[in-house]
């Protein structure tokens, strides 16, 4: 694995333990942040991928936009869209006022990040 493709790792997988822990918390839980970490892991992985790949990406959120020059080595992923639509929404949007996430949305978005994952994962020979 590149090196720089490894750091992406790692800094999805700190996204994935931050959504996760926040998922879980008992006190005050922050769904909102259980929301962006979901996409932000998600989209990390996404960019792992492509760098794995060597193939260029922009700087964007827009996780359908960094699936696309995927599917010609992937076309099985063209599954994931509706979920990383929807996580999509979660990079801006829930960060100001005006909307909010709650426990069902948390959840949601926090299982469609498992399962990009669980597939990003293995791509990149990481297992699930």
């Amino acid at each position: 694995m590149k090196p720089l493709t490894r750091e992406w790792v790692n800094k999805a997988e700190g996204d994935y333990a931050t959504a996760t822990r926040e998922a879980r918390a008992r006190k005050s839980p922050n769904y909102d942040a259980t929301c962006f970490h979901a996409q932000q892991c998600v989209e990390k992985y996404l960019k792992a991928v492509l760098q794995e790949c060597g193939i260029a990406f922009g700087r964007t959120h827009n996780l359908e936009a960094l699936l696309a020059p995927l599917l010609g080595r992937h076309p099985e992923w063209a599954a994931l869209r509706p979920m990383l639509r929807d996580l999509t929404a979660y990079a801006v949007e829930t960060r100001y006022p005006g909307e909010s996430s709650d426990k069902e949305m948390a959840r949601q978005a926090l299982a469609h990040c498992r399962h990009a994952r669980s597939r990003l994962r293995v791509a990149l020979r990481l297992g699930d």
